[in-house]
């Protein structure tokens, strides 16, 4: 399985961003590390690894981006105002810069998007945001909530960027092309906040599969049987 570290400047972050890219060709999935995490974590957690026969024959080329969780819904030493205004800053550095960096390299209009844990907030707030830039949507045991990182600070850009908040308001056949897996399990303490962004994606008509497994909890071995069934679907 090839395997590729690149260094991509960011100009709206003003430094480099560390990634590992997985295979030679094959359709993109931008994968985000989870909590406070690095791009190399999905390799480390044995995640790319479940899914190596997929990679290998070439049909899916997979992006680990890194984060800045610490600076942004994490970064408690941060006025909350500015947290914000940084997560803003880097979802502006996948909007116009790497994501049209994948699209052109991989000659597609839509790329797949996913992760484990927060990843899964990453991946979901990312696809709702822009939806003319993702096809599907993976999110392994996410939540969907960020108010209770902000110590009570909340304005649009806390609204825009809080799923629970803005997709209730948004037009449902925005997302109608757009395939989504809401991950999670009876053990997951992430559950009930897929159960809920369950119920908002049907009140909205968003079609959807909240995929509730059993006997795991919130950690790598439920996310590494759930990645290749994922995979496995977008291929059949």
């Amino acid at each position: 399985m090839q395997e590729n570290y690149i260094r991509y400047y960011s100009h709206h972050l003003n430094r480099d961003i560390e990634m590992l890219v997985f295979g030679s060709w094959g359709y993109p999935i931008l994968l985000f590390p989870s909590t406070l995490n690095r791009y190399y974590e999905a390799k480390d957690q044995g995640l790319i690894e479940s899914v190596r026969g997929f990679v290998e024959a070439g049909h899916f080329k997979i992006y680990c981006v890194d984060s800045i969780d610490s600076e942004t819904w994490y970064g408690k030493h941060l006025d909350p105002r500015q947290r914000v205004l940084n997560y803003i800053q880097y979802d502006l550095f996948l909007t116009h810069e790497l994501v049209p960096y994948i699209q052109h390299e991989c000659g597609v209009d839509r790329i797949a998007v996913g992760g484990c844990s927060f990843g899964g907030f990453h991946s979901l707030n990312f696809a709702f945001k822009h939806p003319d830039q993702v096809s599907y949507l993976l999110s392994m045991s996410g939540d969907f909530d960020i108010r209770s990182f902000m110590n009570g600070y909340y304005d649009d850009n806390v609204y825009y960027n809080n799923p629970v908040d803005y997709i209730p308001h948004e037009q449902g056949w925005r997302y109608g092309h757009m395939n989504i897996v809401l991950g999670s399990s009876e053990w997951d303490i992430c559950l009930k906040g897929n159960q809920n962004m369950s119920r908002i994606l049907n009140n909205k008509g968003i079609d959807h599969w909240l995929d509730i497994r059993g006997w795991e909890v919130h950690d790598w071995p439920l996310w590494r049987q759930m990645f290749p069934d994922y995979l496995s679907r977008m291929v059949s």
